[in-house]
């Protein structure tokens, strides 16, 4: 199987290992996120995308809320990567980039952290 035959499903299976993997101390504070896969985003070339509200810039959030949505995109990442660990290594970034938007965390601070 070529990467460019990836299922939707070994996609998802893909997504879900590498999020399995990822620091405790990253994913631990996760609160009403739920993570999708699409297959490309309809107006923009984007690897993923966070939609919601930061944690650091909730105010009363509790009971009801709809959840926050971490998107990430099958084909940009099928189509960028040439091996299997490109692939994996491209999801985790992606996976770590749209959790700490969640928390907050701008770009310099991913690299400061070491999470980019």
């Amino acid at each position: 199987m070529t990467l460019m035959e990836m299922t939707v499903d070994d996609f998802e299976a893909l997504v879900t290992s590498v999020l399995d993997e990822l620091p405790d101390e990253m994913v631990e504070g996760l609160d009403n996120v739920v993570f999708l896969v699409e297959d490309a985003h309809p107006e923009e070339d984007l690897l993923g995308l966070y939609e919601g509200v930061a944690i650091t810039e909730r105010g009363t959030y509790g009971f009801g809320e709809l959840p926050d949505r971490i998107m990430v995109y099958r084909l940009p990442h099928v189509q960028t990567a040439a091996t299997p660990e490109e692939l994996r290594a491209e999801v985790r970034t992606t996976l770590v980039h749209e959790i700490a938007h969640f928390y907050g965390i701008d770009d310099e601070q991913l690299h400061e952290l070491g999470w980019a």
